[in-house]
């Protein structure tokens, strides 16, 4: 089994953007950060880390919103951001040959950032797992769930800071080891990845 990347998106948000669908206008889930661990394949230990910033270009201006719930400044992306193509060029250069695990379809928003600006030309990001699916099936309710929320719903005592995109994938960790930890068959017990 190849080394899997578990890894989680922060993207442009407003205070009504999640109960309206980022469907008011001039509102599109522009991804902010990447975060992503890889792990060893069978005991899901961390090998690796990767943490980018970036730079939107509909919505420039992250608002304050955002910045109070993920801790992501204005200034940090003016200091640290790159553009999206560079940011996910790096990310699947991370990834390797994967898979790629994310709570929901964190896959479909890089795709669809890449087709907002543009980019037909990009690699294809290695085969993705959606986490929440083996994660109700091994009794963990995730309908309300964020990936921040997924470490302390599988019983783990991990602390980390709520909403950052590399935060966040340490959480998915920690609540997938916490479960087969406790019996559950591992992530990847179907796959033949």
């Amino acid at each position: 089994m190849r080394s899997p990347v578990f890894y989680d998106l922060e993207y442009t948000a407003w205070e009504d953007s999640m109960a309206n669908h980022w469907l008011a206008p001039g509102q599109f889930r522009e991804v902010v950060q990447i975060g992503a661990v890889k792990t060893g394949p069978t005991a899901l230990e961390i090998i690796a880390e990767f943490e980018v910033l970036v730079r939107p270009r509909i919505n420039t201006v992250l608002s304050p919103y955002l910045e109070n719930l993920t801790g992501i400044t204005n200034a940090a992306v003016a200091e640290r951001g790159v553009n999206l193509r560079e940011a996910y060029d790096r990310f699947v250069a991370f990834a390797g040959e994967g898979p790629i695990v994310s709570f929901g379809r964190d896959d479909i928003v890089l795709t669809r950032n890449l087709a907002l600006y543009g980019i037909g030309d990009a690699p294809p990001l290695p085969l993705h797992r959606n986490s929440a699916p083996w994660l109700n099936a091994n009794g963990v309710v995730t309908k309300g769930l964020h990936a921040c929320d997924v470490a302390g719903a599988c019983g783990s005592d991990f602390q980390g800071r709520e909403h950052d995109a590399l935060e966040d994938a340490r959480s998915l960790v920690a609540g997938a080891r916490a479960l087969i930890a406790r019996g559950a068959s591992h992530i990847f017990a179907d796959d033949d990845a």
